[in-house]
């Protein structure tokens, strides 16, 4: 068990957090791109502790994802809202489909098959109702329309709002709350990147007239050496105590200059005080201030997963469900479809990096199939550990190039794969945030890098895109299998 009141709450590659309150309890959803399952969702009773619970788009009618989806398509930031004994989730697939909604009577599932919202356009929709059960629909931009639930269709036409600072790039992820006397409009601008903020306005309906908060941007990190960069893309929830706070993403950047984020966006949590009736966040550090509740540390997560029954929901694919069979009770199985990682259908089963320091290992039984452990940001920027033939390689995958790193024999049969991953040491301005060391693992748990490379390649800053890094098990050939797999993190 763990009390330890630090940021990010979530973390890892899980962004644009949406939280909402029923009772006693809390619930988290975030981003999840071209991952199948999609959208992670999380509960706590504390605001600091979340366990995933479920993944709310887990059958692909839910979630369809062409196979041409690219990288950092599909799913963009949901917002999740408990509303008249329901929940409900309304996210944008970018990929098929555009705005949904869905609902649930249990956020751990089953969620139900998706509602079309065709005529509600824009990314980052928002839910909210008011008195008389009116549902506004609220999108980037920013752009608002009444909405009938229970059909998709809009009642009306869409009517701009407010658009946050004068001048700041891409107003969005709007959230509208009623608290007090007013309406509540948050949002993000100024881009997920460094200059990222978070800023408010208020009216006296939920279509306004907005006036901007005169303290704006009420958070922001830009311009700063805060260990906490891109800070934005939040919500507001009340705690139980009753005092306010946000979820919202940020980054943590190593290396030298520019600096180097490689887990994604991650969930981060800071108080809200009252200024003249406008909320104002802060300091988000990464250390929390103490609460002023009871906590509810939440169990610590086994190294192993020994695949002898249902997938934790941590465990994610590419656009599809893998392709996988039972034919070897306690072992994953995987069938290989593209023929490597730098194909869109190659068939992956992997978890999200959450630790700065971690070690990852595998044991695989390649057969006469070819697959491995791998680190992967995107198609093309990787790091992988492939055996085939009795000759394990390191491969990696950097933008236009791929090269084999290093390679060593290997005995038939079953070979423990793993990679170390550990922050850079140096203050080399020019230094990667971490490095990566590829090996076996002999029967003695003697573990052999056989290269070591530069994590910068994989890291956003490189790649681009909105996603993080996970790291798990692929097959690129015939059929390989995986007895267990290990992943622990904070060393």
């Amino acid at each position: 068990m763990t009390s330890d009141l630090s940021n990010p709450v979530v973390a890892g590659f899980h962004p644009d957090p949406s939280v909402c309150r029923a009772g006693d309890d809390y619930y988290l959803a975030c981003s999840s791109f071209e991952y199948f399952p999609g959208v992670p969702i999380f509960h706590s009773r504390d605001l600091v502790h979340w366990t995933q619970i479920g993944n709310a788009l887990d059958r692909p009618s839910q979630l369809p994802l062409p196979p041409g989806t690219r990288s950092s398509g599909g799913l963009y930031a949901p917002t999740l809202r408990h509303h008249d004994g329901r929940f409900w989730l309304v996210v944008t697939n970018v990929s098929a489909g555009g705005n949904q909604l869905y609902t649930a009577t249990d956020p751990a599932g089953p969620w139900s098959e998706p509602i079309p919202l065709p005529d509600v356009a824009g990314i980052d929709p928002d839910l909210a109702w008011d008195a008389d059960g009116t549902c506004w629909c609220t999108v980037a931009g920013v752009s608002q329309v009444r909405l009938d639930t229970a059909t998709g269709s809009v009642l009306g036409e869409p009517q701009r709002i407010w658009s946050g600072t004068p001048g700041a790039k891409a107003p969005e992820a709007p959230h509208l709350y009623r608290i007090g006397d007013h309406w509540y409009l948050l949002l993000a601008e100024g881009g997920t990147e460094r200059g990222h903020a978070v800023s408010v306005a208020r009216g006296p309906s939920p279509s306004g007239p907005f006036e901007p908060c005169p303290f704006n941007p009420i958070l922001t990190h830009r311009g700063t050496d805060h260990p906490i960069q891109n800070t934005g893309h939040a919500d507001l929830v009340q705690a139980p105590d009753g005092s306010w706070w946000m979820v919202l993403l940020g980054v943590r950047p190593g290396g030298g200059s520019p600096g180097w984020h490689v887990l994604g966006r991650e969930t981060h949590l800071a108080p809200v005080r009252w200024v003249d009736g406008w909320p104002v966040a802060g300091p988000l550090t990464l250390d929390l201030p103490a609460v002023g509740w009871p906590l509810y540390p939440a169990a610590a997560e086994p190294v192993r997963d020994d695949f002898d029954g249902p997938m934790h929901p941590r465990w994610v694919s590419l656009r599809r469900p893998p392709s996988t069979s039972p034919d070897r009770p306690g072992w994953l199985t995987l069938h290989a479809a593209g023929g490597s990682l730098d194909d869109l259908d190659v068939t992956l089963v992997a978890r999200r990096q959450q630790h700065l320091a971690c070690k990852a290992r595998t044991l695989l039984d390649p057969g006469e199939g070819r697959g491995g452990l791998v680190v992967r940001l995107d198609e093309a920027h990787h790091y992988e550990i492939e055996v085939f033939a009795g000759t394990a390689k390191v491969l990696a995958r950097i933008g236009p190039l791929r090269a084999e790193v290093a390679s060593c024999p290997v005995p038939d049969g079953p070979v423990v794969l793993g990679v170390d991953v550990a922050p850079a040491s140096t203050d080399d301005p020019r230094c990667g945030p971490d490095v990566l060391a590829f090996g076996v693992e002999g029967a003695d748990g003697t573990f052999t890098a056989l290269a070591t490379l530069d994590g910068r390649y994989l890291s956003t800053e490189v790649a681009g895109g909105f996603t993080g890094r996970v790291i798990g098990m692929y097959c690129a050939d015939g059929t390989v299998r995986f007895d267990w797999f290990d992943y622990a993190g904070g060393l």
